[in-house]
């Protein structure tokens, strides 16, 4: 059976369509069942209206704390069925419950753990990777816990930092490597091959 997906958005929804795009042409065995917007704008549920996937809006400053943003999330989660959440360009921080942990992955677009944390998103990140002259960035999967960024790393792909970068040309090269990690790190968890020892994930044989 396709592992069910759930997928949480908050803006244009590139990785999101990526998933879907994967799935579509069957190099992913996943089927999306619900996409959680924190963002009533967010073009991410245009693209899945369009899908006809199910989808919901919580709003972080319709809530009164973090915890009660996290319970609607997950809530919604669960009466989905969905056996592993991705975060896709989400950008709050929730509380992850007991039986969603190590059930929850999200895609940055640095080498965790450099350039990442609370702020660090999109554009942002690509611009501090620049002012900081590094020559090697590229994209983490990680598994998600109650912090940015922080869990631990499934897989990391790297990419060369030119000397004629700008932020918009990085990020498209890093994006060409999500499209690659993110699904294969949905599939490696729908095979049972990843084992977390402490921040450890080791990919076990097939």
């Amino acid at each position: 059976m396709p592992i069910r997906l759930a997928v949480l958005v908050s803006a244009g929804g590139t990785t999101l369509q990526n998933l879907m795009d994967e799935i579509a042409a069957g190099r992913l065995d996943a089927r999306i069942v619900q996409v959680v917007s924190s963002n009533a704008d967010a073009f991410a549920l245009v693209r899945a209206q369009r899908a006809g996937i199910p989808t919901a809006v919580v709003s972080r400053k319709q809530v009164a704390s973090r915890a009660e943003f996290s319970q609607r999330i997950f809530d919604l989660c669960r009466t989905a069925q969905a056996e592993l959440v991705c975060m896709a360009g989400f950008l709050q921080l929730v509380t992850i419950p007991d039986d969603f942990q190590l059930r929850v992955m999200n895609i940055h677009p640095s080498l965790i753990p450099a350039f990442c944390g609370k702020g660090f998103y999109g554009h942002h990140v690509h611009q501090a990777v620049l002012e900081a002259g590094v020559k090697i960035t590229g994209c983490t999967v990680h598994f998600a816990d109650n912090e940015y960024d922080h869990g631990p790393i499934i897989l990391q792909r790297a990419v060369p930092v030119l000397d004629d970068d700008t932020p918009e040309t990085l990020a498209q090269r890093v994006f060409a490597e999500e499209k690659i990690a993110y699904p294969e790190a949905i599939r490696l968890f729908a095979e049972r091959r990843l084992k977390v020892v402490g921040r450890r994930v080791r990919i076990l044989c097939p």
